[in-house]
């Protein structure tokens, strides 16, 4: 796969559609890879006239992987102690810069999930220049009062390294699960083929560690929020369990003008049944701008 110099690292990434279509940037969340937006989706996207762009974040996939930089205490981060935090969400901000100036794109519109929703909103903020509009999905603002987890336990989000394929696959099928909205929303069958297509790709668990530090210690976005004149549209499903959707609702309300579109029944995942719906809001933001 292609793979673009940024911010002194590599970032591989896939594009779908039309190059002189404008151009879509699509930024997962924490510990997922590319595969995050499934092809079918993409390419939704693409056929609706956007040169669709999907990366891996530092740290998993076939991006850089920053081992070097050493492991993560979280027992102590959540206690406080950030003297193990390797990096900050400004340096997944800046890598994503990075890599719209690689690829000659100078302006873009954003779509961001989760952890990729703040870094989506960061951008915005920090160089309104390159963005023509934002979606942000089931993100927060950072506010540390709104968007928290309902998971009776958020230990299941967090990686455990030396599994072998059938383990890590089991705790990808688990941790997937716990994410829906609504039970049954999607098979056993597809939960364990992206499980397994994604720990084929690339199994990094230290990597998604680092990347749960710079998300949890990343600064309230709310003021700089209220700065935007972007198009903005804010998609959350109402049933997260992982960013509960007042971190949605917050989000909308601090960008001007933005709209704010909750999904009775979804979680925090794209489910097939919603694409349709989420990919019509993306394109008529886009449109506004």
């Amino acid at each position: 796969m292609p793979i673009a110099q940024s911010n002194g690292i590599e970032l591989c990434y896939e594009t779908f559609g039309d190059p002189a279509d404008p151009a879509m940037l699509l930024i997962m969340g924490v510990g997922e890879q590319l595969l995050g937006f499934p092809d079918a989706f993409c390419e939704l996207l693409a056929a609706r006239g956007f040169h669709v762009i999907r990366f891996d974040n530092r740290d998993v996939g076939l991006s850089t992987w920053l081992d070097e930089l050493g492991d993560v205490d979280l027992a102590g981060l959540f206690t406080g102690d950030l003297s193990t935090v390797r990096y900050g969400l400004s340096d997944l901000v800046a890598d994503t810069a990075g890599l719209l100036t690689a690829l000659g794109v100078p302006r873009v519109h954003l779509v961001g999930v989760s952890m990729g929703g703040g870094i989506a909103q960061q951008l915005a903020i920090d160089s309104p220049e390159l963005v023509a509009s934002l979606a942000s999905i089931m993100s927060t603002t950072s506010n540390r009062a709104v968007g928290g987890t309902t998971l009776d336990d958020p230990t299941a989000m967090v990686p455990v390294a030396g599994l072998d394929r059938e383990e890590a696959i089991a705790a990808e099928v688990k941790l997937y699960r716990l994410l829906l909205g609504t039970p049954g929303q999607t098979s056993d069958e597809e939960l364990a083929r992206r499980a397994a297509a994604k720990y084929d790709r690339a199994f990094h668990p230290a990597g998604t560690l680092r990347q749960i530090a710079a998300n949890a210690t990343a600064a309230d976005r709310t003021e700089g929020l209220r700065t935007l004149k972007v198009p903005a549209v804010v998609i959350h499903g109402e049933n997260d369990p992982l960013t509960n959707v007042s971190g949605g609702r917050a989000t909308a309300e601090a960008i001007p003008g933005a709209e704010l579109l909750v999904i009775p029944g979804m979680g925090h995942n794209l489910p097939e049944g919603e694409w349709t719906r989420i990919v019509d809001a993306i394109v008529t933001n886009a449109a506004r701008a």
